[in-house]
């Protein structure tokens, strides 16, 4: 395989905007599947699981593996192995999107072009950010109500990007969408044939001659400055450059992360999507032109790096883990250096154990070919592999790295289930154990209270999913509390603290003491822990445990037992005795000493806040903004969007319970919204005392 013709990207998007359709037409013109599944039908390749079908939406991100004949920059045609990931648009699975940008190389981002840019879209952008990938952007249903190209570019300019720039323009809009102006090369496309498969070339309407002129010199002065010197001289010598260099500049400039190319089309009425293709082949990144990986050598610490070669040793990340009810345990691996062969021993660099790499397969959304080995800079998946995570670097055992791994966003509401029989006891514990490795976002607790089991996750769709997989995947019936919003504590000032534990029963006795102060951290900065024992105090062995103990200590807060967060814990001073101190005694000490520092530093509840964007017709929004206020909104920002309003606000979690509900009864059902996390906030103080009277029962 020559790792030039290989493109690993995905599609990412806001929710409905298109994509798990676009990845249809893309597996069909592949001739992946032969016939096109429709989302709407519930017949979508890609959306395999019931709850994908039957909701419309794409729950985990799919993997495929297909080809696609297109000409490169330089006229050469290649036929390129594209391994394409279909991601969530919904921000209850933004974890999905976050591990798959962590393994691809290009991204194509789709936006609905009657909305332009919507909130998700723009934490799909950011998290694309992160991660450097290069991406173009598809600007999907033209023949829509609304539908304006135009529109949709400026939301780009002025919401994500200045560098966003059209190689592409629509011949009409909305019912009169008709076909593609191709830029660079000046040539019109119209789409034929039962599912749009012919590509037709027809003329360029005469009214859209200096529209072309106009946005194509805008490309090449955006091509010249972004990507090389030699175009750039070129381009002030000639004003003007070849329709090469310039397909050339434009994948210079992409791969850099410099400009990001805009298309257009309809992937429902089948227009535009096979131009999208060769898009991805001229101007996305093969693995070759993604810098080498870096990560840590375990043993050493030191930095080390890996480049897409199958000379070099194997470096591989575990990007996801899917439980399949034929084979068991799957996990998708990309590896970024040499060949993962079936039946080898590889090293998990995070639990320093060794694995032996079972069957490999590679995946067709839930249909699998098996396969002898992965090479460098594909993607592929590994069967039983037993004690694997998201985020986990897999590698040679002679030449161990750790890879950056992937980081998930904190949970923000919770649910607590409990069993409908005994027999279902013991299969929930099996089943949520499955859910938990395969979601990284999802956690499990036991309330020590009550007894009940309790799941935290990213909003109520996603908890909603998740008990309804329980009962359908694994067969366990559960009773289900109302949600509950995951509020934390933290503290207001710093407090210096001295604890001693001693116990004396005969025998060998416990002592530990420690002196220690605790201080506000900024919001989301976590927990610190700073070590300033000096010639001794505390004997090295105890610091570890005393850390542990702090952390202990913040697990349960003092007001109403929810985590406590952001704290800075300096510990200055102690003693110990030469006979009774342990690690026990130290890690118990610092334990119950930070529950009592808390209890001085002016403990607060934080509650999670979201940000929510509404879009409303203009005679309900009068109404929306009263009730956003009433829900102790804060709004950010009003504007408008085509014929319609939209309202941005943050407002508290607790309060958007059965929003979607009330606003629908508002609004004749013609609004809708979407929320993501925002942060946390102080809560206040009549609903801070209704939070700790419902966890104390009133005490």
């Amino acid at each position: 395989m020559d790792l030039k013709n290989v493109r690993n990207f995905g599609i990412i998007a806001h929710i409905d905007a298109g994509k798990t359709t676009t990845s249809e037409r893309i597996l069909f013109y592949t001739g992946r599947v032969h016939k096109i599944g429709e989302v709407h039908e519930g017949e979508a390749t890609m959306d395999w699981m019931e709850q994908e079908q039957e909701r419309g939406i794409t729950i985990t991100a799919a993997a495929t593996q297909c080809r696609w004949k297109a000409p490169m920059p330089d006229g050469a045609m290649i036929e390129a192995v594209m391994n394409l990931i279909d991601t969530p648009g919904h921000v209850d699975f933004t974890a999905e999107v976050e591990r798959s940008l962590r393994v691809l190389d290009g991204g194509v981002v789709v936006f609905d072009g009657s909305q332009g840019v919507e909130p998700q879209s723009e934490t799909v952008w950011r998290q694309a950010d992160k991660y450097n990938v290069p991406r173009l952007a598809f600007i999907n249903k033209m023949d829509k109500t609304g539908g304006d190209f135009y529109m949709s570019l400026g939301s780009i300019h002025d919401r994500l990007s200045k560098n966003g720039v059209a190689v592409q323009l629509p011949i009409g809009a909305e019912s009169e969408f008709k076909g593609i102006v191709d830029l660079i090369g000046k040539k019109a496309y119209a789409f034929e044939g039962k599912n749009g498969e012919i590509k037709k070339e027809i003329p360029i309407p005469e009214d859209m001659q200096n529209q072309i002129t106009e946005y194509r010199m805008t490309l090449m002065e955006k091509v010249a400055e972004n990507s090389t010197n030699d175009l750039m001289d070129r381009f002030l010598e000639n004003g003007a450059l070849t329709d090469e260099e310039l397909r050339k500049g434009i994948r210079i400039a992409t791969v850099a992360n410099r400009i990001y190319p805009i298309v257009c089309g309809s992937s429902l009425q089948n227009m535009g999507v096979q131009l999208v293709l060769d898009a991805v082949v001229a101007y996305l990144p093969c693995p070759l032109d993604i810098p080498p990986v870096k990560g840590k050598n375990p043993k050493t610490g030191g930095e080390e790096e890996r480049k897409a070669s199958n000379d070099e040793s194997m470096s591989a990340i575990a990007f996801k883990i899917a439980t399949d009810p034929f084979v068991g345990r799957l996990t998708f691996i990309r590896v970024y250096s040499g060949v993962l062969k079936s039946g080898t021993v590889v090293l998990n660099s995070r639990t320093g154990k060794t694995e032996r790499i079972g069957r490999i397969v590679r995946l067709h959304a839930n249909h699998r070919q098996e396969i002898d080995k992965i090479e460098a800079g594909d993607i592929g998946a590994v069967i039983g592999l037993k004690d694997t995570r998201t985020g986990d670097t897999i590698c040679d055992e002679p030449k161990p790295i750790k890879l950056e791994s992937i980081t998930f966003a904190e949970p923000v509401i919770s649910l607590a289930v409990e069993p409908k029989t005994k027999a279902d006891q013991e299969k929930m514990g099996v089943a949520l154990q499955k859910l938990v490795e395969e979601d990284p976002t999802l956690r499990v607790k036991s309330d020590e209270e009550t007894g009940q089991t309790i799941l935290s996750g990213m909003g109520e769709l996603h908890l909603d999913i998740i008990v309804d997989r329980m009962k359908r995947e694994f067969k366990v019936e559960t009773n289900v509390g109302k949600p509950q919003v995951a509020y934390r504590e933290t503290v207001q000032k710093e407090v210096e603290h001295e604890e001693k534990y001693v116990k004396q029963t005969g025998g060998r006795g416990q002592y530990g003491h420690v002196v220690f102060t605790i201080s506000p951290q900024e919001p989301g900065k976590g927990y610190e822990f700073v070590d300033e024992i000096v010639s001794g105090r505390i004997p090295r062995e105890f610091i570890k445990p005393c850390d542990q103990g702090f952390q202990e200590g913040m697990s349960r807060g003092v007001l109403a037992g929810y985590p406590l967060v952001d704290i800075k814990v300096t510990l200055t001073d102690g003693s110990y005795h030469d006979v009774d101190s342990n690690e026990f005694a130290f890690k118990m000490c610092a334990s119950i000493g930070l529950q009592a520092a808390a209890r001085k530093a002016e403990p607060v509840i934080l509650e999670p806040v979201m940000k929510v964007e509404v879009v409303t017709p203009d005679q309900f929004f009068g109404d929306i903004m009263g009730d956003i206020n009433a829900r102790r909104g804060l709004v950010l920002s009003t504007g408008d969007r085509g014929m319609a309003k939209v309202v941005t606000a943050n407002v508290p979690l607790a309060e958007m319970f059965g929003y979607a509900t009330d606003m629908r009864s508002m609004t004749q059902g013609r609004a809708s919204y979407s929320m993501e996390p925002s942060h946390y906030a102080k809560v206040p103080k009549n609903v801070a005392e209704a939070v700790i009277a419902e966890r104390t029962g009133g005490k």
